[in-house]
């Protein structure tokens, strides 16, 4: 009976062990479960889960069932999630170092933005410590790939062609737009198909996917890829003190697998643009592509946000001009490193 006694105390303390040594962390994603990113952020937690030899498990909370867009950053930081994504776009001041994957710069290649977010977010010791201050930790990035325009009636074929028209735009890409002369109109993706439907928009600024997703290949005549630069800052950060109290080997497991998002997402994105873009072609959209000294022009129009992010960062007590140049270096690093071997899932 001893033995007995002994050997099921045994196998319960082994078990309690084994229970011990899995973690669920709670994931909050204010989208849902579906579309390039929403695989890409899957991929992830099997990924850390595997590569921590199962001892991380993942609970992912679609659809902001714990915090909307809005509220990420106090929810993560907060410990109301153990992770989730942040968009910086919600967030200006406390993000305004994230805030430069999504400037106008000459930066339209998804895995290239990505990777070049990535390795500025993962190596930069005063975004660490800017983060650190706000109890984060960085794990991973996404992007929502280049922006384009689709338009109803006259199509966009230079820079000469902004001035007048009626566009719902994106950020910077659509301040550089009223700037040429286009009249800015407030709506979202979303409303855009009505809009173009009912001659409220000339045009809308998005992303190759989304416009077909939202099927708005039925209301537009022509599709210009600008070819001009994309927004990037959106990805998983962490909790730092439940980043802190994962052992080195889960934290590691941690960092890989957002390190390889880029990777995931950059293969998912492209062959979806590309889908896109033949789906616009087969429903008789022309798809045109801005001239390269129209896309020039664009870049130079957006300086002036550029510049003013400079001084956003300053004000937050970073070298906003340090940070560029680096930014833009290891920009300069990944197109060379695709140019030279091409994307990693096609090598």
């Amino acid at each position: 009976m001893k033995l007995f006694k002994a050997a099921t105390f045994g196998a319960l303390m082994l078990s309690a062990s084994f229970a011990q040594a899995e973690t669920t962390l709670i994931l909050g994603e204010a989208g849902p479960n579906r579309g390039a990113r929403a695989e890409a952020m899957n991929w992830f937690a099997e990924k850390a889960t595997d590569l921590s030899g199962g001892d991380l498990q993942f609970d992912i909370q679609w659809g902001g069932a714990l915090f909307k867009a809005g509220a990420a950053l106090s929810g993560v930081a907060d410990g109301v999630a153990d992770l989730g994504t942040i968009i910086s776009v919600y967030f200006p001041q406390e993000m305004v170092a994230y805030g430069i994957a999504d400037l106008p710069l000459q930066n339209d290649d998804a895995w290239v933005g990505m990777k070049a977010t990535d390795a500025l977010m993962r190596s930069n010791e005063s975004i660490q410590a800017a983060l650190a201050d706000m109890n984060l930790v960085y794990i991973g990035t996404f992007t929502t790939s280049a922006v384009h325009i689709g338009c109803k009636g006259g199509a966009i074929r230079s820079v000469a062609d902004i001035a007048g028209k009626k566009v719902r735009g994106v950020g910077a890409y659509g301040d550089t737009f009223k700037d040429l002369g286009a009249n800015m109109v407030p709506m979202s993706v979303y409303d855009a198909y009505q809009g173009l439907d009912s001659g409220l928009l000339d045009c809308s600024q998005g992303y190759s996917y989304a416009t077909a997703a939202l099927k708005q290949h039925e209301v537009i005549d022509s599709y210009t890829l600008l070819n001009w630069g994309q927004v990037g800052a959106l990805g998983i950060l962490m909790n730092k003190d439940a980043f802190d109290a994962l052992t080195p080997e889960n934290q590691q497991a941690l960092l890989q697998a957002g390190e390889g998002m880029a990777d995931e997402l950059g293969r998912l994105i492209n062959a979806d643009n590309d889908k896109a873009v033949e789906t616009m072609k087969a429903a008789g959209v022309e798809i045109i592509t801005l001239p390269d000294e129209d896309r020039a022009k664009l870049v130079e129009g957006g300086a002036t946000y550029v510049d003013a992010w400079v001084e956003r960062a300053n004000g937050a007590g970073l070298d906003g001009a340090a940070l560029l140049e680096e930014y833009k270096g290891l920009l300069a690093q990944y197109t060379a490193e695709r140019d030279e071997k091409g994307y990693p899932w096609t090598r």
